[in-house]
């Protein structure tokens, strides 16, 4: 099929799937594939994930989460889709950032609550991210990005009669990446506007949201990391939308501050700072691979506040960098303690723990760290835990999705699917040419490709049918055992010519094989 036609078929699929839709808060149209029941349905998926992902919910001090929820559900409240399920929660995530998910799951770090004055500038934040959902923004940012990657598969879903599935399927699979990814200028500014508009209708000083663009404008000028990581890659500050800012706030009445609630809210976080900071300068060492250094910062950072797990993890990786397995066991124990809902000291205790031989112990931290969050990581290791039990069709749904992986972990766990696939299929790494006997007699020579002996082969043969319907066919079993990398011609007995005496090419297909042990 032609290019052009490929592309205006994908098109008119993806109209007839999804079309336009409207914007619930500016009211103009706009184009999606995803409904706002499925919106719902994948910010709901992926909430616990992303949140598992970017550090875990903020826990040692409760009221904060409270007080975050209350003032989210206040502004959420005025909006134009106050009726979606929203949710607020604070992470224990040190970079700067805030998002949205589709359907209203949102999320604020604890590293961008520090920077903030007063409730008046948390409003801002939150009241933006509202708007991002309310606008239906993560739906339009994940129809872009599926339409840039879904080549024929619109087709297939509105020749299937299922409108939307395979695209929603594709869609959901993207994960945060698609929605927190950089906000276009419209979406940004679409949400200043319509955010400080909520501000006001919850009795907030509007003047709060542009001290807040003008604090990032400021921040962006320094380039530090984290913002450049955090919230400035999904939300780019600029003079021009603190000037469409400075403009707007002449639309609204004087609202209230409530700086004194807001820092009486965040002082626990105030005071930890210093743990923090000293929790920064172990990260840095580490980085350096300097492991002692970063224990006496680790030293620092929980004398301040022992009950923080992410100091005991980073004191675990010390002490394994430093092959002082016991000490850290212990210090992802203790992490574990402090805080059972977060899948990472489960997976480094799990990783720890299969590198000992203690597979068993090993083997429950993995799926605890697993079921927290999927990531390559576990997936890899329960696979290497299901092939050392010859489980290998489980084995091999783990390294598929640590194939999914990048860097290295990813080329070895591909390595590893080959050595399942051997186990399960055997027969597929068994090579075929085709050759003529002197008498016009086909000659199938097969080769065993695989690094172990194979026996019980049995091989399917059959070739197209001729002029008068008659199809030749033969199933061949090969009694004799083949060796790595050995090779055995077989005279099939079948006619390589049809009656018109014209050469045709047989299908060969293995149908099975055992391994020898």
């Amino acid at each position: 099929m032609k290019g052009w036609l490929k592309v205006a078929l994908m098109t008119t699929a993806v109209l007839a799937i999804g079309g336009c839709s409207v914007n619930p808060v500016t009211g103009k149209s706009q184009l999606s594939i995803i409904s706002p029941q499925q919106e719902i349905a994948i910010g709901e998926k992926n909430y616990s994930p992303s949140r598992q992902s970017q550090g875990g919910d903020y826990y040692l001090d409760p009221a904060l989460q409270t007080y975050i929820s209350g003032v989210g559900k206040k502004l959420a409240a005025v909006s134009d889709r106050p009726n979606l399920p929203y949710e607020f929660v604070v992470l224990n995530n040190r970079v700067p950032n805030a998002w949205a998910l589709p359907g209203g799951k949102i999320a604020i770090n604890t590293g961008l609550l520090v920077l903030l004055d007063d409730e008046a500038q948390l409003a801002a934040v939150l009241g933006h991210e509202i708007v991002h959902a309310a606008a239906r923004h993560g739906a339009t940012q994940m129809t872009s990005g599926t339409l840039a990657n879904i080549g024929m598969v619109a087709v297939g879903a509105a020749v299937q009669g299922q409108p939307g599935e395979q695209l929603y399927g594709m869609a959901s699979q993207m994960g945060a990446a698609a929605w927190m990814a950089k906000y276009g200028r419209d979406d940004e500014l679409e949400s200043d506007y319509y955010g400080m508009a909520y501000m006001a209708k919850a009795g907030y000083e509007v003047r709060g949201a542009v001290e807040l663009q003008e604090t990032f404008v400021e921040l962006s000028k320094s380039r530090q990391t984290d913002f450049l990581s955090g919230l400035f890659a999904s939300h780019p500050p600029s003079v021009q939308r603190v000037e469409a800012n400075k403009l707007r706030v002449a639309d609204f009445t004087p609202g209230k501050r409530y700086r004194q609630r807001y820092q009486a809210a965040i002082a626990q976080l105030i005071k930890d700072a210093p743990a923090y900071a000293a929790e920064k300068r172990a990260i840095k060492a580490l980085a350096d691979n300097q492991p002692s250094l970063a224990i006496k910062h680790l030293d620092r950072a929980v004398a301040l506040q022992p009950a923080e797990a992410q100091f005991w993890l980073l004191r675990g990786q010390a002490w394994t960098m430093l092959d002082n397995h016991s000490n850290a066991e212990k210090s992802y124990s203790t992490a574990i303690g402090k805080n059972n809902q977060i899948y990472s000291p489960y997976l480094a205790r799990g990783i720890l723990r299969y590198e000992q031989g203690d597979k068993s112990a090993a083997k429950v931290d993995l799926t605890q760290s697993y079921k927290l969050l999927p990531t390559a990581k576990a997936s890899y290791y329960l696979g290497e835990l299901a092939l050392d039990n010859k489980e290998y069709q489980q084995a091999n749904g783990y390294f598929q999705q640590a194939a999914q992986d990048r860097g290295e972990l990813g080329n070895q766990s591909r390595e590893k699917i080959q050595q399942v696939n051997l186990q399960l299929r055997p027969q597929s790494f068994l090579a075929f040419s085709q050759a003529v006997s002197n008498k016009g007699a086909l000659l199938v020579s097969v080769v065993n490709t695989s690094p172990r002996a194979m026996r019980s082969i049995i091989l399917q043969i059959s070739g197209p049918a001729d002029q008068s319907g008659y199809a030749s066919a033969k199933t061949i079993n090969i009694t004799k055992d083949l060796q790595p990398g050995q090779q055995v011609t077989i005279n099939t007995g079948l006619s390589y010519f049809l009656p018109n005496q014209q050469a045709v090419g047989y299908r060969i297909v293995a149908q099975s094989a055992k391994l020898i042990d």
